[in-house]
C-alpha cells in the first residue's frame, strides 16, 4: 500500500483527476482518498515512482 500526501488536493474535481490518473496507470488499483487530510492510499502492483509520475502529469506534486 502507497501512501502519499497531495497538499494541493483541495475538492471533489481534485480528487477525480488524481483517481483518474492512478486507474490510468493501473485500472485495478484501489484507491482511497481523505480529502480533509489530503492523502492518498493506493494498492497497486505498480512501483511508488511509477504512480507519482501519473499524479504528476495529472498536476499534482506529492509533498
Amino acid at each position: 500500500m502507497l501512501e502519499l500526501t497531495l497538499p494541493t488536493m483541495t475538492c471533489g474535481h481534485c480528487v477525480s483527476v488524481v483517481t483518474k490518473a492512478i486507474k490510468q496507470t493501473d485500472p485495478q488499483a484501489v484507491v482511497e482518498i481523505d480529502l480533509a487530510r489530503h492523502s492518498v492510499r493506493v494498492e497497486t502492483t505498480e512501483d511508488r515512482e511509477t504512480i507519482e509520475a501519473a499524479i504528476v502529469e495529472a498536476g499534482y506534486v506529492p509533498g
